[in-house]
């Protein structure tokens, strides 16, 4: 019911602020919907545990509302309750009710042409090579100000986000700078390179952000960070085609400058295909290796390894479009894991996926 009337909340006061553009535009007009639902039977394999499998589903649903010509309102209700990497919801604890939580609320305000300010939670403004999610998880939706700049080839963003919020000590905020250059090579094909520097503040002697696990991270026997994370990223993306087939060819490399050992990770892999359209498919490999203090582990992945840093192995993918709106797929993890941090063995897990799309 709170989520609801959030929402409720939401349309009444994009009635009460959006202008229409004309005498017969209402400030329904100005306003679209956007939802989907995902259905998911995995199964979790791990050295010294008992196989784990479940049914999982995901829903969001969401608006996009035009307030003015220059300015955009994003709204948008998930499963997953307060989560801040997973919207998926498990079908457990005896039919209960599930949470719903405030996915993304920002306003994005186009300055002019190629400059976008934006300020809330908001989608990750940050370029990830492949899609990857190396440093940040893709249901990952920062809270803060962003600026994303584009011209020609070029691209760039900067933003100031607040990781944790704390009454007796120190705010933890990250700050980020990234930039890159698309550039042609022949007629079909052109690579992406850039690279990128975030900061988190105040992150040595407090506990880990969102739970206080450690998810990989070094911490002290109080269970409080050791280290700072600054960290440098470059990354690279070559987009080709083969015949009728999309093809890219990603690599990405990340290193926390505050420590000597566990620092870095990186992933390299490959994507042919595109599911958009009826019939179409795509297949991607995927090679990751994330050191245990390299990126904080509570952002990263929260499948890659059981979620968290201190693992590698190889991600596979396969998804089917059976038309614009539903699609199916597969995606399989083959991962070591805990190789720093306890003792090192493997990880497998399966997902099995049926999506539908209301956009």
């Amino acid at each position: 019911m709170k989520s609801l009337a959030l929402l409720a909340s939401a349309l009444l006061m994009l009635g009460l602020v959006a202008t229409p553009a004309s005498a017969q535009e209402t400030w329904m007009d100005r306003i679209s919907f956007k939802g989907d639902v995902r259905l998911r039977y995995e199964g979790i394999d791990e050295d010294g545990e008992e196989e784990r499998n479940r049914m999982r589903f995901r829903t969001r649903f969401g608006l996009n509302a035009v307030v003015t010509d220059d300015v955009k309102f994003v709204f948008q209700l998930a499963t997953g309750g307060d989560n801040p990497v997973s919207t998926n919801q498990t079908f457990d604890d005896g039919f209960s009710t599930k949470d719903i939580g405030v996915d993304l609320a920002y306003v994005d305000w186009k300055v002019r042409d190629g400059l976008n300010v934006y300020a809330g939670k908001m989608k990750n403004p940050l370029y990830k090579a492949g899609g990857v999610p190396l440093i940040w998880d893709g249901d990952l939706n920062p809270e803060g100000f962003a600026a994303k700049f584009s011209s020609g080839g070029f691209f760039g963003t900067v933003g100031g986000f607040s990781a944790e919020e704390r009454s007796s000590a120190d705010d933890s905020l990250l700050f980020v700078v990234q930039a890159g250059y698309k550039f042609a090579v022949g007629d079909n094909a052109s690579l992406t390179a850039g690279a990128g520097y975030f900061a988190y503040t105040d992150t040595v002697g407090n506990e880990p952000f969102y739970n206080g696990r450690s998810k990989g991270n070094t911490v002290d026997i109080n269970g409080d960070y050791v280290y700072d994370y600054k960290n440098t990223e470059v990354f690279a993306q070559f987009d080709t085609k083969v015949g009728d087939w999309p093809l890219k060819i990603y690599a990405h490399l990340v290193q926390n400058n505050e420590v000597s050992t566990e620092d870095t990770g990186f992933a390299v892999g490959a994507k042919v295909g595109s599911a958009k359209n009826d019939g179409d498919m795509e297949f991607s490999w995927t090679f990751q290796d994330i050191e245990a203090d390299a990126v904080i582990g509570t952002f990263n992945d929260s499948d890659f390894g059981g979620g968290g840093t201190d693992s590698d192995g190889h991600l596979l993918k396969a998804k089917y479009a059976v038309s614009k709106k539903i699609f199916v797929g597969g995606t399989l993890f083959l991962n070591n894991v805990d190789r720093f941090q306890g003792t090192e063995h493997d990880y497998s897990r399966l997902q099995r996926d049926v999506e539908f799309n209301f956009n």
